[in-house]
């Protein structure tokens, strides 16, 4: 009797800590309608009902992996200053969502405007975000500035906001574009365990 009530103990405490992370996984949802562990046929579906243009790439590589990237001839993903936006899938499942944004007849000025108000915003949703790392390169009279910012707002859960500036120095130019991604690692290496081959039972010594 007193070890079936460990039991079920044991199954009520796992229960509990599976709705937990279930909830906390929550607070970063992809965006567009996705969930995390969604197929690629809920982004596709999307995509069709918007009349938008698909490609999806399968890494030799990377077996396991897929990703799908959505994006409209011309102006902007439905209801968003978007550009297009990528999935990308492990097993079939997904696991990583990239918002780009690139609109080649804006300003450099304006879009690192637009990021600036885009990392205000996810600061006041998600946090205050940290910065990873700033750099400004020059080859070939093309000055190259980068800078990124990251959010965890639970372990194992990432949104990362990135921005690229590129100034043709000959032609006195510049171009920017900016990226943000929403990431479940902990949804990624839960897959690829699925996939990693069992150990032997018993072991591994043998006798003679």
């Amino acid at each position: 009797m007193l070890h079936r009530i460990r039991q079920l103990a044991a199954c009520l405490l796992a229960f509990f800590l599976g709705s937990a992370g279930l909830r906390a996984q929550a607070i970063l949802e992809p965006p567009f309608g996705l969930r995390w562990g969604d197929t690629p046929e809920k982004l596709i579906d999307w995509a069709s009902r918007h009349s938008l243009d698909v490609n999806i790439s399968l890494p030799g590589d990377q077996p396991a992996l897929r990703v799908v990237k959505i994006s409209p001839r011309t102006g902007n993903l439905p209801e968003t200053a978007a550009q297009s936006v990528e999935g990308r899938f492990h097993t079939g499942r997904l696991y990583e969502v990239t918002v780009n944004y690139r609109d080649p007849a804006t300003t450099a000025d304006e879009m690192e405007a637009r990021f600036t108000k885009l990392k205000k915003a996810l600061a006041g949703e998600y946090g205050e975000l940290t910065a990873n790392r700033q750099d400004r390169n020059i080859k070939d009279q093309f000055a190259t500035r980068s800078l990124s910012f990251h959010r965890e707002p639970v372990k194992g859960l990432f949104l990362l906001l990135a921005y690229t500036e590129v100034e043709d120095q000959l032609r006195h130019t510049r171009e920017a574009t900016f990226s943000l991604i929403y990431r479940n690692d902990n949804l990624r290496q839960d897959l690829e365990k699925l996939l990693a081959p069992a150990a032997p039972a018993g072991g591994g010594g043998g006798g003679k």
